[in-house]
């Protein structure tokens, strides 16, 4: 099978297409064929190394954890899903690949109404998005600023938040400001004089904030709240030396869960915004756009 694959570590230049042998499912897993492949900022983290004290990697290694295709083969113990079902979920074997391998337990239907690219749009997005509000205790009422609202993990952040009943400022670029006001959220531009800017809207204060962006806003969100308490950032590695919570916990990886967002995705009543999509061969461009960041909603690799 066709995978994409590095030896080493480095930029985006060591990732490279390679002839792989198409894995065998073991006891509760199934093998998928890989239809859309979500990329995220921590698939570029790994392959420059900087995340090994957290997810060490043996080379060569196949990047990617968030699948979207259909069940091709089942490992022993699997009763819940048949050859032919359209799942969406977390690989146990590199993403970026024709085929993947995934526990039966972490997958969830894909809706007939949902397309493969959004449905790659949804596991890693909807997980972080849960875990880290639920970090803060984000109640109705409370005021919660989020950094990144327009990228993958905002959108969904600031749609969940909002159904939580929470009052959602979000700062992204000045090319995104309308974009997150449809999401429910009260948009800023990010960067210097952004203290004031949230002042001006929210005169009462912040009750929590959400760093999805990681582009140097822990310092204003330690003074707009006066302290580091209910912080949490996903993408600043700065955290600890400024005594910010980092949310590297392990995914929960939830199928009943998910299988209720890809619903509410499907309905309409919960927007996934597809940025841009790659074919596999072109992977190294899509993971060069992910490590610039500023993008609008998912980045996707597409298969067959």
């Amino acid at each position: 099978m066709k995978a994409i694959v590095f030896d080493a570590f480095g930029g985006t230049e060591v990732l490279h297409e390679a002839e792989t042998e198409i894995p065998e499912p073991g006891p509760g897993q199934v093998r998928v064929r890989v239809r859309a492949i979500g990329v995220n900022p921590v698939d570029g983290k790994i392959r420059s190394g900087i995340m090994e004290a957290i997810f060490p990697t043996t080379l060569p290694a196949v990047p990617g954890g968030e699948i979207a295709g259909v069940v091709d083969a089942l490992g022993d113990g699997v009763d819940a899903l048949k050859v032919g079902d359209e799942v969406l979920g977390w690989s146990d074997t590199g993403a970026y690949a024709e085929y993947a391998l995934a526990p039966a337990a972490v997958l969830a239907p894909k809706p007939a109404g949902l397309d493969w690219t959004h449905a790659a749009a949804l596991p890693v997005a909807g997980d972080g998005a849960d875990r880290v509000l639920d970090l803060l205790d984000v109640r109705a009422g409370e005021t919660l600023l989020i950094h990144g609202a327009s990228g993958a993990l905002g959108t969904i952040a600031v749609q969940l938040a909002v159904a939580r009943g929470a009052h959602v400022i979000g700062t992204a670029g000045r090319a995104n400001q309308d974009y997150v006001a449809s999401l429910g959220a009260t948009p800023l531009i990010y960067g210097e004089g952004l203290v004031e800017r949230v002042r001006a809207v929210a005169p009462d204060g912040v009750d929590a904030v959400f760093d999805a962006a990681g582009k140097g806003a822990l310092e204003d969100s330690i003074t707009l709240r006066g302290g580091t308490e209910r912080i949490v950032t996903t993408a600043d590695f700065r955290a600890r030396e400024l005594g910010v919570v980092f949310a590297e916990g392990p995914q929960r990886r939830s199928a009943a869960r998910l299988a209720e967002l890809a619903q509410q995705a499907a309905d309409g009543t919960l927007v996934t915004t597809v940025g841009a999509t790659y074919p596999l061969a072109e992977a190294a461009k899509a993971q060069q756009a992910s490590d610039a960041g500023h993008n609008r909603g998912k980045l996707v690799l597409t298969v067959g």
